[in-house]
């Protein structure tokens, strides 16, 4: 049996997991979806990972699950397990803005170029070139009623996250996967495969679904997920 410690994205809703855990524990294993104090200025990067480690609560075999923002959450925390001689069996990066080590998010956006990228494909999609249209970026593939029930659970993510470094020396020795919607808007498929490749070196693994693919596809997210707790 396995333990999926799945991590949100800004705004650190663990409510956004909520249409995988119960496919995962179908499955046989257990799984918890972070709740991280996104809001709170006074609390960051260093917190998060303190709160997945303990999600992870002494299991023998762990899975973390990083989605967008979140996957800097995860790879600090494999780091952590690794080095407290607990390696998880996988790292899965889920639409993920993929870190290099000591970047801040920050620095992605620019480092990775993630902008063109965007407004390229909305030039070539003719949708809304407003990063901030949430129909257009993020909600377009949601049922309305999911999307209804999940703006209780919505905060915007404190900026001390965003100058703050992914703190570790290298890529944790962990299996990672990249999972990568085929209809992310946010952050287009292409920019995806090439992040994967030039940082990781890896194809990422195209999922259907876009941005919060976890709310549209959860079978298919779930699904991929489970190919690295068997």
């Amino acid at each position: 049996m396995t333990h999926v410690v799945l991590i949100p994205g800004a705004g650190g809703a663990g409510w956004y997991w909520g249409r995988v855990v119960p496919l995962l524990e179908a499955a046989g294993h257990t799984a918890v979806a972070l709740d991280l104090p996104a809001d709170d200025e006074s609390a960051g990067l260093p917190e998060y990972v303190e709160l997945a480690h303990a999600a992870c609560a002494y299991a023998e075999d762990v899975v973390l699950v990083g989605q967008s923002l979140g996957a800097f959450t995860a790879v600090m925390t494999a780091d952590h397990l690794c080095r407290a001689g607990r390696p998880p069996r996988a790292l899965v990066l889920l639409n993920a803005m993929v870190p290099a080590p000591g970047e801040t998010p920050g620095e992605w956006w620019g480092a990775v170029d993630s902008e063109t990228a965007r407004t390229v494909a909305a030039k070539a999609g003719g949708w809304s070139d407003d990063p901030y249209d949430l129909d257009a970026y993020f909600l377009h593939d949601v049922d309305p009623a999911v999307a209804a029930e999940g703006e209780k659970h919505q905060h915007n993510e404190a900026e001390i996250v965003f100058g703050q470094p992914c703190a570790v020396a290298e890529w944790p020795p962990v299996p990672t996967r990249v999972l990568a919607g085929a209809d992310d808007r946010f952050f287009p498929l292409p920019l995806q495969q090439r992040v994967a490749r030039d940082r990781l070196g890896i194809e990422a693994e195209v999922v259907p679904g876009g941005h919060l693919a976890a709310l549209s596809q959860q079978d298919a997210v779930a699904a991929a997920i489970l190919g690295s707790a068997r």
